[in-house]
């Protein structure tokens, strides 16, 4: 039976084939609570999830024949050019790394209270999810130090790589768009990136000169969080040279709604339908400027930002940032002989984080200054060769006071230089590149400091066999020196309910990444497949701990006395070999250019411990639907997610139930001049009203996702 199947999806009948793959992901992705009760229904739902990547990748060997019959409905896919490349005009089909670019209808639709929140429906991509707050994406199961945070290019300077309780400070609310290069970036960004990229692509710092005034506004509310939010983007020119930017946004929640109980181990804990201390109430704006003329631009911006919000944890501490940041931006052509562009940022941050206990009183303050700055040179062809030069410098200043202060005041430092070079032939595109940097970390402690030099290669090609197609195969190798929380981190942390050990004898951390991907970019039926192997050397991670092998993960009290009842679980920093490798695939089916099509997707993550065991909070295997509609002024969007059971789990950790979501959008667009264009929009979420708990979050046993909510937006263009 099953060596049929895939026959058939192999043959020449593409339309059928294409038809069979759809039915078997609705399957997948519509809860099947009455097939739950037959032992016939659950064998067939446990064999298709295991065919679902295999014939998903045989059917799209078969499209050829949906193309040719479909030339009528041809239609290539927008060039969306890429900021995080060096090179100018890259876009997504010119990069051999696979990315993703989130913007348009498709942002506005998806935005949420957090940036891993946002993102965490696109391929390889799942939040750390802390609440409504703080979720910070993760990446192919990788995540805090190892996922670079950008804005605009440069990092975001906060700590929310510190633990997954802190808030990324950019928002996504007032994005153009938002870039997730998955798989290693280091050789542009450095070890913080050996895991991927997500660049926050903003207009503070105009790039160019406006005819008229130019943005956008717009304003949601949520029923299940309470959501009254709120922001406007605003460009403009003065005269010939001068260009001028605002931007600002309000936030504000409540406790969100849930389906049944907070603690998933004691349904009678806490009051029921509601999750304790989630409520958020954050804001922030900008102004900046630039000078442009012919041969390029400078220009600069100012930014605050402050969020207050509670951590939904047994402890139920809450968090008060404030961010002030600015930032320097220029672009010159020809700058000397022999090169066609310099580029120049910078950003500095400073950077303020208070906890506060459930009775009011301080638990610990955080201070940040941090400066990243980078100048790259793009020289002109040599033989067919183009390349860029850069170098990269990046200084943070951290303290930390209080009670509850479990990592020590500390300076580090990262200095690089990096040459990356390209060159095309007809249907072929090469790249390669390499990258020194030199990090120190030094404790303002009795601890020691440590320096590391760090070293990185990577070559990647794509060949473009016929038009619509392309083949894409790059490995690298990264390094990434272990951050200041790994080494030194020692105490009690209640946002996360542990009790951590770092280990300052840790060696830098290696990724040895490989990436294939298969696409085709045109006709009625387009796809892609990643395929992606990551081998590290000495993968830091925190390790769950059983002094007495019974079985049992220790626990101990606020003040570290073992206690089998304590509040805090006991974790110490480990290290080790590790191996992360996976797939992320999608097809989409094109009925009708700009008006119906069809996306199936998928994306699988398998991640070991060399020495035995499963890395923990690894994302589980998820199916995903998404249907788009567009009649006239009308858009309807489905998106059905079905993410199955985490049984992979780490020594001491526990399983994670499987859930199928559900989000119905609708949105009606009015042109109001010929300039001006007015969007409203109600959306659906979580239509079947799931007891969503996340594998990745540290309180998923503690605070589900928000239960069924009713969404109301209106955006405004002019």
């Amino acid at each position: 039976m099953k060596e049929r199947y895939l026959l058939q999806m192999g043959g020449s009948t593409s339309l059928f084939n294409a038809t069979v793959l759809l039915l078997n992901f609705l399957f997948l992705s519509i809860k099947t609570k009455y097939f739950a009760y037959f032992k016939a229904g659950i064998s067939f739902v446990s064999i298709l999830n295991k065919l679902a990547v295999v014939a998903l990748f045989f059917t799209m060997l078969g499209t050829q024949n949906v193309q040719a019959a479909d030339n009528h409905n041809e239609a290539e896919l927008p060039e969306v050019t890429i900021m995080a490349s060096p090179f100018e005009n890259h876009t997504e089909l010119d990069m051999a790394q696979p990315v993703s670019v989130l913007e348009g209808d498709r942002l506005l639709y998806k935005q949420e209270s957090s940036l891993g929140d946002t993102l965490s429906g696109e391929l390889g991509v799942a939040s750390s999810s802390f609440g409504p707050g703080a979720g910070r994406p993760l990446i192919r199961g990788l995540d805090g130090p190892r996922i670079q945070i950008l804005e605009n290019g440069i990092d975001t300077l906060d700590v929310s790589s510190l633990s997954a309780d802190h808030a990324v400070t950019v928002e996504s609310i007032n994005a153009s768009k938002i870039e997730v290069l998955r798989g290693p970036s280091t050789l542009l960004y450095g070890g913080g990136a050996i895991g991927g990229v997500v660049n926050v692509v903003t207009n503070k710092i105009p790039r160019r000169i406006f005819k008229k005034l130019t943005g956008n506004f717009g304003a949601r509310g949520n029923t299940s969080t309470q959501e009254k939010s709120g922001s406007f983007n605003a460009s403009g020119s003065v005269g010939n040279n001068i260009s001028l930017n605002a931007s600002g946004f309000r936030r504000k929640t409540n406790d969100y709604g849930i389906p049944g109980s907070q603690n998933r181990n004691d349904p009678n804990h806490g009051k029921k339908g509601t999750v304790k201390n989630s409520g958020t109430d954050s804001g922030g704006g900008s102004i900046g400027g630039s000078i442009i003329g012919s041969r390029g631009y400078i220009g600069g911006s100012l930014s605050r930002s402050e969020s207050k919000y509670g951590i939904p944890s047994e402890e139920a501490p809450k968090i008060d940032l404030v961010k002030n940041r600015y930032d320097i931006a220029g672009e010159l052509d020809r700058p000397v002989v022999g090169f066609e562009k310099l580029k120049v940022k910078m950003g500095y941050s400073d950077y303020r984080h208070t906890e506060f206990e459930n009775t009011g009183a301080v638990g610990s303050v955080f201070n940040n200054q941090g400066i990243d700055s980078r100048a790259e040179l793009l020289h002109r062809p040599v033989k067919g060769w183009k390349g860029v030069l850069g170098v990269q410098v990046k200084d943070r200043d951290f303290s930390a006071a209080g009670e509850e202060t479990i990592v020590p005041k500390t300076n580090s430092r990262n200095t690089g230089v990096f040459l990356i070079e390209e060159r095309h032939w007809n249907n072929f595109h090469l790249d390669v590149g390499a990258r020194y940097e030199h990090a120190s970390v030094d404790p303002k402690s009795a601890n020691n400091s440590r320096k590391y030099d760090l070293y990185g290669v990577s070559i990647g090609g794509k060949w473009k066999p016929t038009d619509g197609y392309s083949i894409g195969l790059s490995g690298t190798r990264g390094q990434r020196a272990p951050a200041t929380e790994e080494l030194y981190t020692s105490g009690a942390h209640h946002a996360t309910e542990t009790f951590q050990t770092g280990n300052q004898t840790l060696k830098k951390e290696t990724s040895n990444n490989l990436d294939l991907s298969l696409s085709k970019t045109s006709g009625a039926i387009r796809w892609q497949t990643n395929f992606f192997y990551n081998y590290f050397e000495n993968y830091i991670y925190y390790a769950n701990a059983d002094t007495d092998s019974n079985g049992i993960a220790d626990r101990v009290d606020e003040e570290g006395t073992a206690d089998p009842d304590g509040e805090l679980l006991v974790q110490n920093i480990a290290q080790g070999g590790a191996t992360f490798y996976g797939v992320e695939a999608e097809i989409k089916f094109i009925f009708k250019p700009k008006v119906l099509d069809l996306r199936l997707f998928t994306d699988y993550v398998r991640a070991r411990l060399n020495s035995g065991g499963n890395i923990p909070r690894t994302t589980p295997q998820r199916f995903g639907l998404e249907w788009n509609h567009r009649s006239g002024p009308w858009k309807l969007n489905l998106m059905t997610t079905h993410v199955l059971k985490q049984n992979k789990r780490a020594a001491l950790e526990t399983s994670t139930r499987g859930y199928t979501m559900i989000n119905l959008t609708a949105g009606y667009t009015m042109k109001m001049n010929r300039s001006t264009k007015l969007t409203v929009f109600l959306q659906g979420k979580n239509l079947m009203n799931e007891d969503v708990r996340l594998h990745t979050s540290y309180l998923k046993d503690f605070a589900p996702r928000p239960g069924r909510a009713l969404l109301i937006g209106v955006r405004g263009q002019f």
